[in-house]
């Protein structure tokens, strides 16, 4: 366990559930006294996440404006943002370099670097397209490989995730799966209405959100889609038959969550899920894609369904909103399985990950020496 203060550099985006993670995390670790200063690159983040932000005491952000290294003819930045993160390590002086995306591990960091794998490129197109990323993706390929091969530790949200990496790429350091985490609500789901909520960025072929707006006709129960519709490529238009949120703040989410009685989560590509697991604490009932990921997480506490058929959607949600009870003893299970994916596990877990990184390991607990290994959270 961690056995003196840290300060953690951690690389961030402001574009989807890595920002979450981010703040999610820095907030688990205030009794550890673990501080963070969070780099962000790609687009900036909104004035809603800056003030989300400034309010975690132990976590101080630097923005910078270098593409992500998954966008188009990224790598001029990826170099340039591996010289600004290196500056940043002489300056801030950080125990540990946290990084929430691949290539900029093989930078000559001084302290130890941790990758966390929330998704990669290659494992999207094998999920979404349903085939190998073609040869424009090979320079993407080998620069998460050599940031994979120079880090020190790596972790997987999900052991399904972890295989993935380990058929794509084959040598990773010593590895281990954390689990995802999301804080329980202050207030309880009180008034459920009989609707129907899914939510994800709705240009984001992974995120599968048109099989929502095809099926809304034929549903019972009204459905709201949370999310942005435009995206690098142009707008996504979505049928008159659901009613658009847009992009919400993280209030917004939590506010829609607690009126829905199900959340529906149609991707087919999920390394982890947290929207489900706060739908999950929200007391949503759960419909989710039948994805290796989903099913891990998940097991028997939710409702799946074939994310490439309609058909079998339709018959998914019809059966919970024509039975009260199914639908409440799935809530009831949703909620059950929620708590297992406790924010005390994950900060545990990050605890003794982060003490080995830094050479405070106790007797008794594993080096990042071993072999791979997996710790739920």
């Amino acid at each position: 366990m961690i056995t003196r203060p840290l300060k953690i550099l951690m690389t961030a985006d402001a574009v989807g559930g890595v920002w979450s993670y981010c703040l999610t995390l820095a907030r688990a670790m205030r009794p550890y006294e673990v501080s963070f200063v969070l780099a962000t690159m790609g687009p900036r983040p909104s004035a809603d996440q800056v003030t989300e932000a400034a309010a975690i005491s132990n976590l101080s952000l630097a923005v910078s404006d270098y593409k992500l290294e998954w966008m188009p003819d990224p790598w001029d930045d990826v170099n340039a943002a591996s010289d600004w993160l290196r500056s940043l390590e002489q300056h801030e002086r950080p125990d540990i370099i946290h990084l929430n995306g691949y290539s900029h591990a093989a930078a000559p960091f001084a302290a130890p670097a941790l990758v966390v794998g929330h998704s990669c490129c290659l494992s999207w197109w094998r999920a979404c397209k349903q085939c190998d990323a073609p040869a424009d993706w090979d320079e993407y390929r080998e620069r998460v490989t050599s940031g994979l091969r120079c880090a020190d530790a790596f972790v997987a949200p999900t052991a399904a995730m972890l295989h993935e990496y380990q058929r794509l790429y084959a040598q990773l350091p010593p590895s281990r799966v954390i689990h995802n985490a999301a804080a329980m609500p202050r207030t309880k789901h009180t008034c459920k209405a009989p609707s129907v909520l899914t939510a994800g960025r709705a240009w984001d072929h992974a995120k599968n959100i048109g099989i929502v707006g095809d099926v809304a006709p034929h549903l019972p129960w009204p459905v709201s889609i949370a999310g942005d519709t435009v995206g690098p490529v142009g707008s996504t238009a979505l049928p008159s038959t659901v009613r658009q949120l847009g992009r919400l703040t993280t209030h917004q989410m939590h506010h829609a969550l607690a009126r829905a009685s199900i959340y529906l989560h149609p991707a087919l590509y999920e390394p982890f899920g947290l929207l489900p697991l706060e739908a999950a604490h929200h007391g949503c009932a759960l419909i989710l894609a039948d994805i290796p990921t989903l099913r891990e997480v998940w097991g028997d506490a939710a409702v799946f369904f074939d994310p490439r058929d309609p058909t079998d959607l339709i018959r998914s949600v019809r059966s919970l909103t024509a039975c009260p009870e199914r639908l409440a003893a799935c809530s009831r299970l949703a909620a059950r399985q929620a708590q297992s994916y406790s924010i005390a596990r994950f900060a545990s877990a990050y605890a003794n990950l982060y003490a080995q990184l830094a050479g405070d390991t106790p007797a008794g607990i594993p080096a990042c020496t071993s072999l791979s290994f997996t710790t739920r959270s």
